[in-house]
């Protein structure tokens, strides 16, 4: 079902919470914590992406599990920058195993991951994909849920929607195509980080003029806080608000 975990704040190596950490990201892969019947091991592949020097948006993926990568733990601690996130994917039965499935997607200085499932795949989603033009049907970058999701948010953004209001005004209108579904999505233009929990576990932690936002808290920190059920995360550099996604207005009539 998936781990994932962002980070927004002042220059950090990533490598510290993805591989260093007591529980990093790299332990949740093979010993999570909470997957909340979701499986077990999240061997189905994983990606990295973060902004350069120069802002650009990057991105490492790979089919493998993230314990045999020998290239990213070196280039992860090497690396210094404002804004990351990673995830660990363990596919859903049916769906490919492909480094095209594995989150982050992106576009332009967006990177998104979902963790979770749609249920009902993927017949649910068709009055919400039905919607689309054809030509972002045609070139869904996998034939997956967490792609078409990304898909369907990506159009909302490109039309202008406040980045909150997009994520949960889609969350609201895959549950009611598909209700059930497990909707943990995580957003980040380097600039504000956009968290959902919905069916899934999430954590929030601040320290100073950084925040962290992830499946499971990495380490023993005490100020690590539950995201409630059905709630999201907006933070800045300066501030990390929790709300209840139900109470902006619903965008669930569109796709």
């Amino acid at each position: 079902m998936c781990r994932h975990l962002g980070y927004l704040g002042p220059p950090c190596a990533p490598g510290e919470t993805i591989f260093a950490a007591p529980h990093s990201l790299l332990r949740q892969s093979y010993a999570p914590a909470d997957m909340r019947g979701g499986g077990t091991v999240n061997a189905d592949g994983f990606g990295f992406g973060w902004y350069g020097e120069s802002g650009e948006t990057l991105r490492y993926r790979r089919v493998s599990p993230l314990w045999a990568d020998e290239s990213l733990p070196a280039l992860a601690q090497s690396l210094r920058t404002n804004a990351f996130v990673a995830a660990v994917r363990n596919g859903t039965t049916g769906m490919p195993v492909t480094e095209a499935a594995c989150s982050p997607f992106t576009d332009g200085r967006w990177l998104f991951s979902h963790n979770g499932l749609v249920t009902g795949w993927p017949g649910s989603m068709a009055p919400l994909a039905e919607k689309l033009p054809v030509t972002e049907l045609f070139t869904v970058e996998a034939p997956t849920d967490s792609a078409l999701l990304w898909t369907l948010l990506r159009e909302r953004l490109r039309d202008g929607e406040d980045p909150l209001e997009a994520v949960t005004g889609l969350v609201l209108a895959v549950e009611a195509a598909a209700p059930g579904s497990r909707l943990n999505f995580l957003l980040t233009d380097g600039e504000q980080l956009i968290a959902t929990a919905w069916t899934h576990s999430l954590s929030l932690l601040r320290q100073g003029d950084a925040v962290y936002v992830a499946s499971e808290p990495f380490d023993g920190n005490p100020d690590w806080t539950p995201v409630p059920e059905r709630h999201a995360v907006r933070a800045d550099r300066a501030t990390a608000t929790m709300i209840q996604i139900g109470q902006e207005p619903d965008r669930s009539a569109r796709p």
